[in-house]
């Protein structure tokens, strides 16, 4: 199995669900599977409102300096580096608002 198959696997959750309908006539069971396809993280952009709910792996950087071989650079001021998944995330301590995004850096 491939990889990518796997890892497309694990994103679809199935949940089983059974409905129990009354008919005139008896009791009718009917079985529905719903398959959720929705990741719960997300892939961040310069722009959007950050929220640590949301990112997977989640952890603040408190020595950038430390990742300097990763591009990470000196964040200007009000902001602070996060970690989601595999990405950088300049992120603004008062608003959220998301100053810039290293895609892979920590890969």
């Amino acid at each position: 199995m491939a990889p990518a198959e796997a890892q497309g696997r694990q994103d679809h959750q199935e949940r089983r669900t059974t409905i129990v309908r009354e008919g005139p006539h008896g009791r009718t069971v009917t079985h529905r599977t719903v398959v959720n396809n929705r990741n719960p993280y997300r892939r961040w952009n310069k722009g959007q409102r950050f929220d640590h709910r949301y990112a997977q792996n989640y952890r603040e950087i408190n020595d950038w300096r430390a990742y300097r071989g990763r591009r990470l650079y000196a964040p200007p001021r009000g902001y602070h580096w996060v970690r989601s998944g595999n990405d950088a995330v300049l992120v603004a301590v008062s608003g959220g608002l998301i100053g810039a995004v290293l895609a892979g850096a920590f890969n």
